[in-house]
């Protein structure tokens, strides 16, 4: 039988891991396993873009590989599906058929299996030319309990849809995902780095207290206010793409270490802050690493507002 589980999902539990993708979230992950293994219950984790919502269901794939879950977890699979790929058609056997019907087959006849759906939403309410009841869809195999979901999606969607679906609301627990403080967000950084070093072949030029203190600047510059309203994701995807893109400034450079410079210039460069608020972190960047910049003989230009609206207007 043609697999759409195979071509369409990825196998999380099969995912190279370098580090613990859901740093300092335990407590959500607890909630998230103890949901999956009530009968008849799936997990829904909602809260706002950029949250980690992924990060913690990469987790939970993450102890299944390890082996440290509980006993009734073992063995299990996480595959995520992409919602938009259920809402399309495929050719089954010369025919027309919609991808989530052809997936009811196939988890008729499947063990082990947690489905990771993503702006689930999008699969609520049942409509001729619109969106599929996933509830319905899903019902055969959420029943027999071997097949488990969870969904992922954003608190005003699970006001404007997920509410109003009781036939989903009895088989979904809500578990709300809070953006991490800044204290946790540095944690979240820090322990991200190995992962970039790896996927980059950059390493970060410093020691631990150095580079905790880099790590600060940047978590101090993506803070709550100083983000473009309407664009700027949340804490920790707002600030890890800064620190990406540090690690991405030193290989434009052709360099084998990730230095200061390129922490200055990641948080200039950054579209997701008001360009006023980074000038002010600019400034304060300048004075807390004045003497290391002594030190390696590295000079952190001055940055004008004016200077910075025109060539953020110009990119």
């Amino acid at each position: 039988m043609y697999s759409v589980i195979d071509t369409y999902g990825e196998d999380l539990t099969k995912k190279k891991y370098i580090t613990n993708p859901a740093i300092a979230r335990e407590d959500e992950i607890k909630r998230a396993i103890v949901i999956l293994l009530t009968p008849e219950k799936s997990a829904l984790l909602v809260g706002k873009p950029g949250i980690g919502k992924t990060a913690i269901v990469e987790g939970i794939s993450y102890l299944i590989q390890k082996n440290a879950v509980p006993d009734a977890l073992k063995g299990y699979r996480i595959v995520r599906l992409n919602s938009t790929s259920l809402l399309g058609t495929m050719t089954v056997d010369g025919r027309q058929v919609l991808v989530a019907n052809q997936l009811v087959e196939e988890l008729k006849q499947t063990e082990k299996v947690i489905l990771f759906i993503d702006e689930i939403h999008m699969l609520i309410g049942a409509k001729e030319s619109g969106p599929m009841d996933l509830a319905n869809i899903l019902k055969a195999g959420l029943d027999r309990g071997n097949i488990k979901v969870i969904g992922a999606t954003t608190s005003i969607e699970y006001e404007t849809y997920i509410l109003r679906d009781r036939a989903f609301l009895r088989r979904f627990e809500k578990i709300d995902i809070l953006e991490p403080t800044e204290e946790t967000t540095i944690q979240i950084l820090l322990g991200t780095i190995p992962k970039l070093e790896m996927q980059t072949g950059v390493k970060i030029k410093y020691n631990e207290y150095v580079t905790s203190l880099l790590i600060k600047a940047i978590v101090s510059a993506t803070s709550e206010f100083k983000r473009v309203y309407g664009i700027a994701a949340m804490y920790p995807d707002v600030a890890l793409s800064v620190l990406t893109q540090a690690f991405s400034l030193a290989m434009y450079d052709n360099k084998t270490e990730v230095d200061v410079l390129d922490f200055y210039n990641a948080i200039k460069s950054s579209r997701k802050i008001y360009p006023d608020s980074i000038i002010k972190e600019l400034e304060q960047f300048r004075e807390t690493f004045k003497d290391l910049c002594k030190e390696e003989n590295i000079f952190l230009p001055i940055v004008k507002l004016e200077d910075l609206e025109q060539e953020q207007t110009e990119l």
